[in-house]
């Protein structure tokens, strides 16, 4: 920092000497502070300017030489304080910008490890083919549902559905217009059960649907009514238009299983059950000829 008065401490609370101290220094004879092989700060250059431009009102009434002189070393100095503050500045710049990029990148790359962990979770839980939930997603639901049931509302019951003769379809017309009427088939099954229910692919051309229930069945014989026409509606596949229709298995708990792996397999048993009587659906309970 610069002052007009040598009196004054510079340079944030030190005292700098005069270039050329006298015993008792007049504004005429007084000069000015070295100050650029310390370094500038900001608030000091408008306080150097000031000084010199102090110094050369003095010279309008010095004839002597030696004032001159000072202020070209001082207006040199500030010149050397100011291109240092700007290479300072340039390279503060600098700084703030590769921070600001490398700070975008941890975000795009913390974004990115959230969607690949998203990714990787609905992958890991959900079927290839038809996006619905897999037969471990399916279960871990239901063994929640059995593990909720409240004594208001205890039963909780899985319908089993196979496409019948599917396997036909696959020989005479094609994996790949098989893969459709499972899709078909799932979107179906989708928009016809409610946002709580849950459809899932449990496997090949087997599905599953849950519903938190109550013991009356007759909700539960309007479901599998429901399910099964509108699997059995016509599809259309390119140019076929094919049939399939599925049969459908009931089990609920307690009365048919303790447990999610006991009730999915009374519901696959009632499903077969159906299918070799060409019942459409039935309980876990029924027998053919009931």
């Amino acid at each position: 920092m610069i002052h007009p008065d040598p009196a004054v401490e510079l340079q944030r609370g030190s005292p700098v000497p005069a270039s050329r101290p006298e015993p008792a220094p007049t504004p005429e004879t007084q000069t000015l502070p070295l100050t650029a092989q310390q370094g500038l700060a900001p608030a000091d250059l408008p306080i150097m300017l000031g000084a010199v431009g102090e110094r050369l009102r003095q010279l309008a009434q010095a004839p002597q030489r030696a004032p001159l002189l000072e202020c070209a070393e001082a207006l040199a100095q500030l010149q050397e304080g100011m291109a240092h503050e700007l290479r300072r500045r340039r390279q503060l710049e600098l700084t703030l910008f590769d921070t600001q990029v490398f700070l975008a990148q941890a975000r795009a790359d913390l974004a990115g490890s959230r969607d690949g962990a998203r990714r990787a979770r609905h992958q890991a839980l959900h079927d290839g083919l038809t996006e619905l939930p897999n037969r471990r997603f399916f279960g871990q639901r239901l063994a929640q549902a059995i593990q909720e049931a409240r004594p208001e509302q205890p039963a909780v019951a899985v319908l089993y559905l196979d496409l019948d003769d599917f396997k036909r379809v696959n020989d005479e017309h094609g994996h790949a217009v098989g893969d459709e009427v499972l899709k078909i088939a799932a979107a179906r099954l989708r928009r016809a059960v409610r946002a709580s229910d849950m459809v899932s692919r449990i496997g090949g051309d087997e599905f599953a649907c849950l519903r938190a229930t109550d013991a009356d069945p007759r909700p539960l014989l309007q479901l599998a009514n429901k399910l099964y026409q509108a699997v059995s509606a016509p599809m259309t596949v390119g140019a076929l238009s094919l049939q399939i229709r599925p049969s459908i298995g009931i089990a609920v708990f307690p009365f048919d299983g303790a447990c999610a792996e006991s009730l999915l397999k009374s519901a696959d048993l009632a499903m077969y059950t159906a299918k070799r009587a060409r019942l459409g659906h039935a309980f876990h309970d029924t027998q053919p000829g009931d």
